[in-house]
């Protein structure tokens, strides 16, 4: 089984300052034109293993980072973003979606609050555009927008052991509310800690700044975290059904779509895209929606591959791959794909493309103890 595919990174990515760390353990890594980003570090199902029933330890550090600081910011964000910015919890955050006027998704991210704004951990290499697109709603209000990527450096777990293996080295236990950030110190230096869904699972990301980065993946794995790389995390998140920016989602995408109903709100009012998302939810209508289907192999599907059902002897187009994993609950290849209307129930089987391969849709998500959608 060949589980490993290229994982295509936008070209202004941020290059991970554990690079040096990964090469020397012998990790297997990306080819540079693809970002050089951590795929295993040798033992695929033993880090799938500890994401199940230990503490994996995932590389997150190319994420980006965009900074909405100033008197205005709440009232700023609330107007332009599908989630309710100035409803929230005190000192929680959201995910949340920058949609375009038609309500189809232009940035997804994480909102957290900081002291005097918020804090927008993006997708990597999406920061620089999303400061733009922020920046042309801009007009009197008393908001700085920066890009503060280079100042980001997360590490990301999951797994049932994961928040002993936080308390070990941090010595304080994690927040447990997805979204709640806490700050903490690690070294004698601040060290942001929240509570997330990753890859679809409970769990955390830690951010003690590029400078301290190695010292922190060093001492999570003195502390029994297991590091893992991005094939793992793609079967994880496949297995949760969670959709991924660049790849399940970009601007041709309405958030029910992609199944990213935590990321909007219905009852907050008017923002960018609102009166679609609302339609939508109103009277239904859409066209397609992600789902995730069993392949009858597991050699590696190719997004874009098309979605064939026999109707009466005539194959009709009737969706797209989008992604794909080895599933090792299914013991199989797993896709998420966007199927059309009326033909999504659980058991409908499609050929992939022109070849004898099939595909079927199983119930999400495929593994128990993933994050509900």
């Amino acid at each position: 089984m060949e589980c490993v595919r290229a994982v295509h990174l936008a070209p202004d990515v941020k290059s991970s300052p554990l690079l040096p760390l990964h090469r020397a353990a012998g990790a297997r890594l990306t080819a540079p034109d693809q970002g050089s980003r951590l795929l295993t570090y040798g033992d695929v199902p033993a880090e799938y293993a500890a994401a199940m029933e230990g503490c994996a330890l995932f590389d997150a550090t190319e994420r980006g980072l965009v900074s909405v600081m100033g008197a205005d910011a709440d009232t700023f964000l609330h107007r332009l973003l599908a989630s309710d910015v100035r409803g929230l919890a005190p000192g929680h955050g959201s995910q949340s979606l920058l949609l375009t006027g038609k309500g189809k998704i232009v940035h997804d991210f994480e909102l957290a609050p900081v002291e005097g704004g918020f804090h927008l951990s993006t997708p990597p290499g999406a920061a620089p555009d999303l400061v733009a697109k922020l920046d042309t709603y801009l007009f009197a209000e008393a908001v700085e927008l920066a890009d503060r990527s280079e100042s980001s450096a997360p590490l990301e777990l999951c797994g049932p052991e994961a928040a002993a293996r936080i308390e070990a080295v941090l010595g304080a236990a994690p927040p447990v509310e997805f979204h709640q950030p806490a700050g903490v110190t690690f070294a004698g230096h601040p060290c942001t800690v929240v509570a997330l869904p990753v890859a679809g699972s409970p769990g955390w990301r830690l951010d003690p700044g590029p400078e301290r980065s190695e010292e922190l993946f060093r001492a999570l794995c003195d502390a029994g975290a297991t590091p893992a790389g991005v094939v793992v995390r793609e079967t994880l998140r496949i297995e949760a059904g969670r959709a991924l920016w660049g790849a399940d989602v970009d601007e041709n995408v309405y958030p029910q779509e992609a199944r990213l109903t935590d990321a909007f709100s219905l009852d907050k009012g008017c923002y960018i895209g609102q009166e679609v998302v609302a339609k939508i939810d109103t009277y239904g209508g859409l066209n397609k929606c992600l789902f995730a289907l069993a392949v009858n192999h597991d050699d590696p599907v190719s997004a874009g591959t098309r979605l064939m059902f026999d109707d009466e002897g005539e194959w009709r187009d009737l969706g797209v791959v989008t992604s794909w994993a080895y599933s090792f609950v299914l013991d199989t290849g797993l896709v998420l794909a966007y199927v059309k209307r009326r033909h999504q129930a659980v058991d409908t089987k499609f050929r992939l493309g022109d070849g004898p391969g099939t595909a079927t849709i199983v119930p999400l998500p495929v593994r128990a103890n993933a994050v509900p959608i």
